[in-house]
């Protein structure tokens, strides 16, 4: 990802014109306190053995969100609406509808909470084989866990940090990450982040904007179009990539960048040759700049 300094300044499409700024003009004000003591409650270290323990038996094809932490790193566990399950190939990883994390629990409803237990046991009924190897693991709470319905915040409390919530298995940095290094589920919206699982690996999906903020984009058509625009789908609040993001929005239009803009050849930059001023055209992999090969239409 190029550096704020070197992005070269781009124009807006005539289709969207950024649109002026709002403040607030009443005082308001954040009290900083202390966070309460927060501790890994018996349940949560529970679900988190037992959780390392199908993480280690995964092929590394198999992880959810890999590849598998190296060095000094190490897997966080995102309380993200985890459902484990065994299946006749393996572990399997499901999401729920929404996950509950530890701060959330607080204001939770019991009764909408308790659907999210049904929906879970709803889906382990379907792979029975779930039940007995939890219990095999160690992990013998799952089905009393299932089966009890949430009706207090005790209950709220034992589902937020069960193996059935609380154990998406992620690296640091894309669970609580922030640009320009990695980016997190917890900082950036998931409709967008979402895509750094299964994206082309020579797309950049994140880039930095001519003001030095950051944003992500994406392509407008098919790999093999020859089509270099991009699309921009999320900005920092406040810039002004924002404003013309929401009026586009508004309108019903797309925010859309140039093919010769610094945001394009920075998302094409791994299928473009080093020095092209446009990415539009053909598409180089990176095994046809490595033997010479003719690039093919992108």
């Amino acid at each position: 990802m190029a550096r704020a300094g070197t992005v070269a300044a781009t124009r807006m499409p005539d289709t969207v014109r950024p649109g002026g700024t709002e403040s607030e003009t009443h005082p308001w004000k954040i009290r900083l306190v202390e966070h309460p003591k927060r501790f890994d409650s018996p349940s949560f270290k529970a679900a988190k053995r037992t959780a390392h323990k199908i993480l280690d038996a995964l092929d590394d094809g198999d992880l959810p969100y890999g590849p598998r932490p190296g060095g000094s790193e190490h897997w966080e566990m995102h309380h993200g609406g985890s459902l484990w399950v065994m299946t006749e190939r393996g572990w399997r990883m499901y999401r729920a509808r929404v996950g509950i994390e530890w701060s959330m629990q607080f204001c939770a409803a019991p009764p909408r909470i308790d659907r999210l237990r049904q929906d879970a046991a709803t889906l382990v009924a379907a792979f029975p084989l779930t039940l007995p190897a939890l219990a095999e693991l160690g992990y013998e709470e799952a089905e009393e866990l299932l089966r009890t319905p949430i009706r207090d915040a005790d209950g709220v409390e034992a589902w937020t940090d069960s193996l059935f919530n609380a154990c998406v298995p992620m690296s640091r940095g894309h669970h609580q990450g922030i640009l320009p290094k990695v980016p997190g589920e917890h900082h950036y919206p998931w409709p967008v982040k979402g895509a750094d699982f299964f994206r082309f690996d020579d797309f950049e999906l994140w880039v930095t904007l001519p003001d030095g903020t950051h944003g992500a984009v994406t392509p407008v058509d098919r790999r093999g179009s020859g089509d270099g625009h991009v699309r921009l789908v999320h900005a920092a609040e406040g810039s002004r990539a924002a404003d013309a993001l929401a009026e586009a929005q508004d309108r019903g239009l797309m925010a859309v960048m140039p093919p010769n803009s610094s945001a394009a050849l920075q998302a094409f930059a791994g299928q473009i040759e080093p020095g092209r001023r446009t990415a539009a055209g053909a598409l180089v992999t990176r095994g046809a700049r490595a033997n010479g090969a003719r690039p093919r239409a992108r």
